[in-house]
């Protein structure tokens, strides 16, 4: 896979997509309604910010019914996994979750 580094850094750069990031990045899937109650967005907010993630390469989705869920995505270059990693060990620890509605 070959990601464009201004992409990545685009996607790196806003503080919400962070903050989505490291929570998605536990490698489990996640429902848009959990990141939306963790992080406090609307989901037209959440789906922008999941969308600029996916055009980075950074994550997959699946539809389940009416939910979206997004992955880490496994097919990642080490060294974009490395960089990643590096800037979300810089970040507090996130909020557990309280999405009532758990990935099948």
């Amino acid at each position: 896979m070959n990601l464009r580094i201004n992409d990545l850094l685009t996607a790196l750069s806003e503080p919400t997509r962070l903050r989505a990031l490291q929570i998605i990045w536990d490698g489990d899937e996640h429902c848009v309604c959990e990141l939306m109650d963790r992080l406090g967005a609307t989901q037209s907010r959440m789906s922008r910010h999941m969308a600029r993630l996916k055009v980075a390469g950074l994550l997959t989705d699946r539809r389940d019914a009416q939910w979206v869920r997004y992955r880490r995505n496994p097919e990642l270059p080490a060294a974009t996994v490395a960089i990643v990693d590096a800037i979300l060990s810089a970040l507090p620890v996130p909020a557990p979750a309280q999405c009532q509605k758990k990935a099948a």
